[in-house]
């Protein structure tokens, strides 16, 4: 085993991990995620997938963002409770707004960059820094980007040959689906 699969799986253990936290909501995952993250920038990058690295170092920087958010949500609900913010119209249309602007720009980009898979390289990512920005706010359903997002993150492991990494993202495919239900059974909205 190679330090390059080493990294891989170290990336896929903490981020099973990462994706259980998240579906208790537990505001550790946050922590995790910083280990998580820069194990997977690391790996990506060696693999001149450049959208996915950078992603990566965008889940350092939420990982403080949401973490201090979920602190003070977590002070509105009772032990046990998820704590859920309504996704307004607004934010859905500014995001759907930035996905096709931002995908199409990102492509562009990670073309003359070299990217080994521009196109979903591109979409994976957009779709990812929506959902870890939704995720941050506690919107059910940033569940339902990250189970699109996760599927083109996996296939572009399985074309990019990280194969350690391709499983991680098939868990949290399944994870999502889990989530997505496990929030909206034990959801209390905000107000």
């Amino acid at each position: 085993m190679d330090v390059f699969q080493a990294i891989e799986i170290f990336a896929m253990v903490t981020g099973i991990l990462y994706v259980v936290l998240e579906i208790l909501q537990k505001k550790s995952m946050w922590v995790v995620g910083i280990l998580t993250a820069s194990a997977c920038a690391f790996s990506f990058g060696a693999q001149h997938v450049w959208a996915s690295m950078g992603l990566n170092i965008y889940y350092l920087v939420m990982s403080v963002v949401g973490f201090i958010q979920w602190k003070k949500a977590d002070a509105q609900v009772a032990e046990g409770e998820i704590h859920l913010r309504k996704l307004s119209k607004k934010v859905v249309l500014w995001s759907a707004v930035c996905f096709l602007a931002g995908s199409l720009v990102f492509i562009q980009v990670l073309r003359f960059a070299g990217d080994a898979e521009p196109r979903l390289d591109a979409v994976a990512t957009v779709l990812s820094v929506i959902g870890t920005w939704w995720l941050a706010q506690s919107y059910l359903q940033q569940w339902l980007l990250w189970i699109v997002a996760d599927i083109f993150t996996t296939t572009l492991c399985i074309i990019t040959g990280q194969y350690w990494l391709s499983l991680l993202y098939l868990a949290y495919i399944a994870s999502a689906v889990y989530g997505y239900f496990h929030w909206k059974k034990r959801g209390k909205l905000l107000t």
